[in-house]
């Protein structure tokens, strides 16, 4: 705002002593100060209101305005309250220096000239963010993108000096302030994420505000296309048009902007340039989504051939393609662990692998790191139920045989273990399982078992989110990767394929009653409650399956072989 308009507000009490010439000055901000030397306190652009306590005597007022000057501040307003007018020699050293000089009649309060500048300076600033925000936003939509949340965020600290940070839903941070300091902490951010997952969760309407130790942050959701708009107080939907969809979809998945203030107060124009804000960085996310579609179409070509067990020779071409993708630059194949990765709601959807594969590509980005692009490495694949990551490593230790390097469960979990769970409270849980390295092609079916079987023992345990290493498998697992394909091929047919060629022929469902028999224990009850089933057809089913393959389910040695093929086919 300009001086001039202070002049034109009769409510503000303010005369002109001084500075006629000068009435064109902007006015960036407001201090009262009755300091001798405020100056380490003014950034340039403020009108100063003092009572001048400061003011011994004549020769005082000189210094002080000098020190206004050099700090480049918009006038000086002086109260009447103490002296009764403004003293002479003030108005002398004002004019000298071609510093414009207020009086503030003594009815008046500062606090209502503070609030009446704080309140028009806001109002102004809002207004030219929120053209830059829309040029920016249109500019961003028709061609390459503007520079990423970063250059949003800088809006927001040099127009509405509001800091601000991009989080995942996991905490790490994608973009922060220019001025890194004070940063958030690696506490504050999973403390944060957890508040908006569970705030999420419950339906609670943003902004969600958290006061952590001293400070208050304001928590806006950023959605992509498709996903529920977000409706400020009184406001219209803002984002996407996915209204109706199960919020269990995306609240895995959702970044959110974490704004250092209190939005509890803010007017409705400035939510909704905040809101404004977060579909801008929302372009952002779609776009890296979008850049995920040839390293998922990789993981998902590599996953089905290893699963159909395609020759080795396959599945190294594939491997070959997609090392590059990766990798860029690397020179040689690198070796490759498997993480698996399972979402389960409490109601027994099964059709979860897109979240989970949303999520464990987040996952499993460096916690440390920072920006967008950390995850231009992962490649992760999904079937119905479960995600399937193929984790590249440039380089194992043959000190460990590749045991200790890439993935390590404990640490997956580390950082991300409290948001999560407080995004799953009462609801749902993730489970996770990490293989070892493998460094060829045939040892990816391997690593892919190993890494479903590591999920099942953290499936086990108690706990929102859980995982298990290889490390931690002490079963006929960790044997099954070192068995040639063709054994392992011809050892499944011998003992699964007349079951299989009666199930095709009669529909009996064999196999499914072998594997849930087993499973149960050899227990005929548990299988047949398990299955819907008699009894009696469970003990007509079993003696077909001993009938047609020659084995004998009551002993333990076919029991075993029995498991072992089901697990190797």
């Amino acid at each position: 705002m300009r001086l001039r308009a202070l002049l034109d507000t009769d409510a503000l009490g303010l005369k002109l002593l001084g500075g006629e010439d000068e009435l064109d000055r902007t006015v960036r901000g407001v201090m009262t100060t009755d300091l001798r030397d405020p100056s380490r306190y003014l950034s340039g652009g403020e009108l100063v209101l003092t009572g001048l306590a400061w003011r011994r005597d004549a020769a005082d007022s000189e210094p002080f305005v000098r020190l206004l000057v050099q700090a480049q501040v918009a006038a000086l307003a002086a109260g009447e309250a103490e002296l009764g007018s403004v003293p002479e020699d003030l108005v002398v050293a004002c004019a000298r220096h071609r510093l414009p000089l207020f009086a503030v009649h003594e009815s008046v309060a500062f606090a209502t000239i503070t609030e009446h500048v704080v309140r028009q300076v806001s109002g102004e600033r809002a207004g030219d963010l929120a053209a830059v925000v829309d040029r920016h936003r249109r500019m961003m939509t028709s061609g390459p993108a503007g520079g990423g949340p970063d250059v949003v965020l800088d809006l927001l600290g040099s127009d509405l000096d509001l800091r601000a940070w991009v989080l995942s839903p996991t905490g790490r941070q994608v973009a922060g302030p220019k001025d890194p300091e004070p940063a958030l902490t690696a506490g504050v951010r999973a403390e944060l994420a957890a508040e908006h997952l569970a705030a999420t969760r419950t339906g609670r309407r943003a902004p969600h505000r958290v006061t952590l130790g001293s400070t208050t942050y304001s928590l806006f959701p950023v959605r992509g296309r498709g996903q529920p708009p977000v409706t400020p107080p009184g406001g219209r939907a803002l984002q996407g048009a996915g209204a109706g969809r199960d919020v269990r979809e995306t609240v895995l998945s959702d970044w959110l902007l974490v704004v250092e203030a209190d939005a509890g107060d803010w007017a409705e124009e400035r939510l909704d340039l905040l809101y404004g804000v977060t579909q801008l960085i929302a372009v952002e996310r779609d776009r890296r989504d979008a850049a995920r579609t040839v390293r998922r179409r990789l993981a998902q070509e590599v996953l089905e051939l290893v699963q159909t067990g395609a020759a080795p020779a396959e599945i190294a071409a594939r491997l070959r393609v997609a090392a590059p993708v990766l990798l860029p630059g690397l020179g040689a194949a690198p070796h490759w662990q498997v993480v698996v990765a399972r979402v389960e709601w409490e109601d027994g959807d099964e059709q979860t692998g897109r979240v989970a594969q949303t999520l464990l590509e987040e996952m499993l980005v460096d916690p440390h790191a920072t920006g967008p692009e950390q995850s231009d490495r992962i490649a992760v694949a999904h079937t119905g139920e479960e995600a399937v990551a193929l984790v590249p490593l440039p380089a194992v230790s043959s000190e460990h045989d590749g045991s200790e390097a890439g993935v390590l469960a404990e640490t997956l979990l580390e950082s991300v273990r409290e948001p999560l769970s407080a995004g799953l409270d009462g609801d749902g849980r993730v489970t996770l399982g990490v293989s070892a390295a493998v460094h060829s092609a045939e040892g990816l079916r391997g690593a892919l078992e190993e890494a479903r079987h590591a999920r099942r023992v953290a499936a086990a345990r108690p706990g929102r989110v859980c995982a298990a290493g290889h490390q931690e498998l002490a079963s006929h697992v960790l044997l099954l990767p070192f068995v040639p394909d063709d054994v392992r091929r011809a050892f499944t047919a011998r003992l699964l394929d007349p079951l299989r060629d009666y199930d095709r022929r009669h529909r009996a469902e064999l196999i499914p009653t072998l594997e849930a028999f087993l499973d149960s224990d050899g227990s005929w009850t548990r299988c047949a409650n398990r299955l819907h089933l008699h009894v009696n057809t469970l003990r007509y089913r079993v003696g077909r399956i001993e009938q047609l393959t020659g084995r004998d389910l009551s002993r333990l040695e076919d029991k075993l072989d029995f498991f072992l093929a089901l697990r190797m086919s």
